[in-house]
């Protein structure tokens, strides 16, 4: 394998595939010449030699030929692009999310899988955590009784700041290049608090709902029993800054999903968790494992298995075995677009500040010509999916 993106997130989920003994990590990329040299040494620390190669460009561990697999752990602008370079050079690829910045550019990505046969799996890990499956079943078991509502909450933490991001002379390439970085964004002048608070920019992320949404909304499929589908409407309310340019993301959010049969999945930005609510009680899986319900019938006799969102094992193992098996992965390309679906929708909703219609067959808003002109966006080239 190779691992392209060696930022903090990819240094944690590298440092995790190098836990399984199958899996030789050969070769890391990245536009920061720090982290990818951070990256070789931990990989040649692990396996006790100095064989493992830095790149600088993504299409130097492509092109390689013993490598079966990439890890893609980028800045979101990079996912689907990379994801698609990947599997046409015969890779198969763990991908972290979220996979893309709009509705098209996932859907486009899905295809791209299925023609070139790739084995593809997106980082929600909590899709393979015991306690997650465990909560899936207290519901498909009827304790909390007929689901009706839930409630996905994002978190409220580290999406404001009170800076500019104030054009700066390039860095030297070789150490950080800033073009590269950007990738498919539209250009602009280099800053490091761009570079640094990419995540409160539409260019680049789309906020909170992007960050967790994919985990969360994924779950809330999973538990719903229908993970190729989603809601028909959205409606809610964000606090932006309209003042403020640069940061354009919504943040403490509150947004109102509804599916075609009546059940609510509901958005919002109090602390990370995602509550199933039935007609005979509820239950509550909380970000760091804790399980809640009521009444207390709903947990009698059962103990809550791991539920802490840092397990990777089970997810890494399904995406190796995968890989052997060609088998489709528990967070395939199509689930993963349709759980996406459900993020974007909900930006869109809140950036164009009205209610949306949306039909999961057609994959389009219904009588929203604007909305729809939003499934997309413009690719600075070369990049594309």
């Amino acid at each position: 394998m190779g691992a392209i993106g060696n930022g903090p997130r990819g240094m944690y989920v590298l440092g995790n595939f190098l836990k399984s003994n199958d899996v030789a990590m050969v070769a890391v990329a990245d536009c920061f010449a720090e982290r990818r040299h951070a990256a070789k040494q931990l990989i040649d620390q692990h396996y006790g030699n100095d064989s493992c190669k830095e790149y600088q460009f993504h299409e130097q561990i492509l092109e390689r030929r013993d490598i079966d697999a990439v890890l893609i752990a980028t800045g979101d602008r990079w996912h689907s692009v990379l994801s698609c370079l990947a599997a046409r050079a015969g890779k198969d690829i763990y991908c972290e999310k979220p996979v893309s910045l709009t509705i098209g550019e996932s859907r486009a990505m899905v295809e791209t899988m299925k023609r070139f046969g790739t084995v593809w799996q997106c980082g929600t890990q909590r899709r393979s955590i015991p306690g997650y499956r465990f909560v899936v079943d207290v519901i498909r078991n009827g304790r909390i009784g007929k689901l009706h509502t839930i409630t996905a909450s994002m978190g409220d933490g580290g999406w404001t700041d009170n800076g500019l991001p104030l054009p700066a002379p390039e860095p030297d390439p070789q150490k950080f290049d800033y073009n590269r970085w950007l990738g498919q964004a539209p250009w602009a002048p280099y800053s490091p608090l761009r570079v640094k608070l990419w995540r409160l920019n539409w260019d680049t992320s789309a906020g909170p709902i992007a960050d967790m949404g994919p985990h969360y909304c994924q779950f809330a499929q999973w538990a719903r029993g229908d993970e190729l589908s989603g809601p028909v409407e959205y409606e809610g309310e964000a606090a932006f800054r309209p003042e403020h340019q640069f940061n354009n993301i919504p943040y403490f959010v509150n947004v109102r999903a509804r599916y075609a049969d009546g059940m609510m999945l509901l958005i919002d930005s109090k602390p990370k968790g995602v509550r199933f609510d039935g007609d005979k009680g509820w239950i509550e899986l909380f970000d760091e494992g804790a399980v809640a319900a009521e009444p207390k019938s709903v947990l009698a006799g059962l103990q809550p298995p791991e539920s802490n969102w840092k397990v990777m094992e089970p997810h890494i193992r399904n995406f190796l075995d995968c890989v052997r098996t060609r088998q489709a992965t528990v967070s395939d390309p199509e689930t993963t677009h349709r759980s996406h679906t459900i993020v974007h929708s909900a930006n869109l909703c809140l950036r164009l500040g009205r209610k949306l219609r949306w039909d999961p067959e057609t994959e389009l808003f219904i009588g929203d010509d604007e909305a729809n002109n939003m499934l997309n966006r413009a690719m600075r080239a070369p990049w594309r999916v």
